[in-house]
C-alpha cells in the first residue's frame, strides 16, 4: 500500500469516526435547556478535530516533500554509480570520475593509476552517500522514534570511549584542566577508559506560531558524577547539558531554555573534552545556563550578514550548591536581578569558510550578604578567520571581574579575607584576562589537525590583597595555562578516530609551579 493511500484511508476513518460520535453524542444529549450547550460544545470539538486534521494534513505533505528530495538525489547518486560502475568495465577511469563520454579529451589526465585511484575513490563516496540517502527514503516509511504528539522527533547522540594517560597530578583524570602537586605516596600518574562523555539528543520539530517555526532540544550526558558504588567510576550519573526552545522566523529568532553562553560561543574542537569544553579554567568561558534572549540577523549583501544578540541570564557565581536536594540561591541570584548579555557578530564567505568576528559584553550583579555586593562583568571578542582552503584560525580574549561561574579566574569570582559567613568578613571582587588560539589544518574532508594554546590570569593585586584570603576554589592559584595538538579522522559521517597530546601548567603564589601531561585515544559512533 503507497503512503498516500496509507495517509487518505487514515483521513477517511478520521473523518467517519467523527461523523459517528457526533450522532451518538446528539442522541444521548437529554432535550430542553440542555441542546444549546449540546450544540456548543459539539461545534467546539468539531473544530478542534477539524485542526488537528489539517495540522496532520500539513505534516504529511511535509513528509511527501522530503521523501520526494530524497528519492531525487537518490535517482541522481545511482545514475553516477552506474556510471562509475560502467566505465570501470570498459577500462575508461576517467570518464567514469567525471562523468562525462569515454571519448572526451583530457590534455591534463594523470597518469594511469592515479586517475584509477580517483576512481575508486570517487566510486566509494558515491557507494556511501548512496546508502546514507537510500537510509533516509527508508525512513519516510517507518517511525524510528514515536512522540506522544503528532510532531517529528529526532534522536540523536554519541557513544565515545575515551582511553587517557596522564603523567603528573591533575584535577579529573579523564578531563583535566589543572594541574598540582604530586602527593605523598602518590604515583605520579594515572592511566584509565571511560564512555561517560557519550551523549544523546533530543530534536522536536513542532508546528508554526505566527509565522515562525518551533522547535525544541534536548541534550544529556553521563558526566554527572559517580554513585558510592563498587567501581562506581565506571557508572557515569545522568547529566542535563542543555535543553532550549526556539521560535524562528526568518531573520529573528527567540530562544529559551538553558544553553551555552551565546556571548561567548566558540570553543576549541577537541573529543577528549565532550563532557566539559576544553581550556575550561584556562582562558575558555563557558556555561550552560538558563536564559531567555533575542537574535536578529541583518543581510549586508550576497555574502555577508551581522547578527545581534540580546538576553538575561540566570546570574551564575560559581558557588558549590548547599544542599545535594534543596536549592539556596547563589551570589548572583541573591542579587534578585538576572545577567545581562549582548553581542554583535560580523560574518561573510571567504575561500569557501566562514569568516566571523565578534565582541560581547556582559554584567551581573553578585550580593554576599551583609549588604557586600560586586558587580560582575566581562568584555570579550571572538573570531574565525579562514587563512585558505585548508587552514583557519580562531579564538577568543576576555577581561572581566568576578566571573567564575562562567570559568573566568580559574573559576573564582571573588576572594574573602576570612569566613564567608561572618559580618566582619571583607568581599573583593577577582579581576581576570585570558583567552585561546587554534590553528586549523584540514588537508582532506575526512582528516582534521588542531593545535591550541590557553591561559587564564587572574591579577595578582585581588590574590594577594588578604594575608589568609578564602575562595571558592583554590586561592592559591595565580596562573593556568594549556596547548594541545590532536588528529581526527572521520572514514565516514558516521565514525570518528581522535588522538591528542595535551599539557597543563599552573602557577601557585608560593611561586611553585606543576606540570602533567595528558594523552587522549577516542572513537566514537555517531547516531
Amino acid at each position: 500500500m503507497s503512503t498516500r493511500h496509507t495517509y487518505d484511508v487514515l483521513r477517511s476513518a478520521m473523518l467517519a469516526g467523527l461523523v459517528v460520535w457526533a450522532g451518538v453524542s446528539a442522541a444521548q444529549e437529554p432535550a430542553g435547556s440542555t441542546e444549546t450547550s449540546s450544540a456548543a460544545s459539539l461545534n467546539d470539538s468539531v473544530r478542534e478535530l477539524r485542526q488537528q486534521i489539517r495540522e496532520l494534513q500539513a505534516a504529511v505533505t511535509e513528509i511527501r516533500s522530503e521523501a520526494q528530495q530524497y528519492r531525487a538525489e537518490t535517482t541522481e547518486l545511482r545514475r553516477e554509480l552506474q556510471a562509475v560502475r560502467t566505465a570501470s568495465v570498459s577500462g575508461n577511469p576517467s570518464a567514469a570520475a567525471t562523468g562525462t563520454s569515454a571519448y572526451a579529451p583530457d590534455a591534463a589526465a594523470p597518469g594511469v593509476e592515479g586517475r584509477e585511484d580517483q576512481k575508486m575513490q570517487h566510486a566509494a563516496t558515491l557507494e556511501e552517500e548512496y546508502q546514507m540517502l537510500s537510509g533516509k527514503v527508508d525512513e519516510q516509511y517507518q517511525t524510528k522514534v514515536e512522540s506522544a504528539s503528532k510532531y517529528r522527533m529526532r534522536l540523536s547522540g554519541i557513544v565515545l570511549l575515551n582511553l587517557f594517560s596522564n603523567v603528573g597530578t591533575v584535577d579529573n583524570a579523564d578531563i583535566p584542566s589543572i594541574a598540582y602537586d604530586r602527593p605523598p605516596g602518590g604515583s605520579g600518574g594515572s592511566f584509565g577508559g571511560s564512555l561517560r562523555q557519550s551523549q544523546i539528543g533530543l530534536e522536536v520539530f513542532g508546528p508554526q506560531l505566527a509565522g515562525a517555526r518551533t522547535k525544541a532540544d534536548l541534550q544529556l550526558d553521563l558526566g554527572g558524577g559517580f554513585p558510592r558504588a563498587l567501581n562506581g567510576v565506571n557508572f557515569g550519573l545522568l547529566r542535563l547539558r542543555t535543553g532550549t526552545m526556539r521560535l524562528d522566523w526568518a531573520h529573528t529568532s527567540i530562544i529559551a531554555g538553558q544553553d551555552g553562553l551565546f556571548f561567548s560561543p566558540s570553543s576549541p574542537t577537541s573529543f577528549a573534552s565532550l563532557a566539559v569544553p576544553v581550556f575550561s579554567y584556562a582562558g575558555n568561558l563557558w556555561s550552560w545556563v538558563p536564559q531567555l534572549r533575542v537574535e536578529h540577523r541583518f543581510s549586508l549583501g550576497e555574502d555577508s550578514s551581522l547578527l545581534v544578540q540580546g538576553g538575561i541570564l540566570d546570574s551564575q557565581s560559581g558557588e558549590p550548591p548547599v544542599f545535594d536536594y534543596y536549592r539556596t540561591p547563589q551570589a548572583g541570584e541573591r542579587s534578585r536581578q538576572p545577567a545581562y548579555a549582548t553581542r554583535v557578530a560580523w560574518s561573510r564567505s571567504l575561500f569557501g569558510q566562514p569568516l566571523r568576528v565578534g565582541v560581547s559584553g556582559y554584567y551581573g550583579r553578585q550580593s554576599y550578604g551583609f549588604d557586600r555586593n560586586v558587580d560582575g562583568w566581562a568584555g570579550m571578542t571572538d573570531w574565525d578567520l579562514p587563512l585558505g582552503h585548508q587552514f583557519s584560525l580562531s579564538g577568543k580574549f576576555y577581561r572581566g571581574k568576578g566571573v567564575g561561574g562562567l570559568g573566568g579566574g580559574i573559576g573564582r569570582s571573588v576572594f574573602f579575607s576570612g569566613d564567608p559567613g561572618s559580618l566582619y568578613t571583607q568581599v573583593r571582587g577577582l579581576n581576570s584576562a585570558g583567552g585561546w588560539a587554534q590553528l586549523k589544518y584540514r588537508p582532506a574532508n575526512k582528516f582534521e589537525f588542531n593545535g591550541a594554546f590557553g591561559q587564564d590570569a587572574p591579577y595578582m593585586a585581588d590574590i594577594r590583597a588578604f594575608p589568609n584570603p578564602q575562595a571558592y576554589g583554590d586561592p592559591t592559584l595565580t596562573k593556568n595555562q594549556g596547548g594541545l595538538v590532536n588528529v581526527i579522522y572521520r572514514p565516514r559521517s558516521d565514525l570518528l578516530f581522535s588522538a591528542e597530546f595535551r599539557h597543563l601548567k599552573t602557577f601557585t603564589t608560593d611561586n611553585g609551579t606543576y606540570n602533567a601531561d595528558h594523552v587522549n585515544l577516542m572513537m566514537g559512533v555517531l547516531f
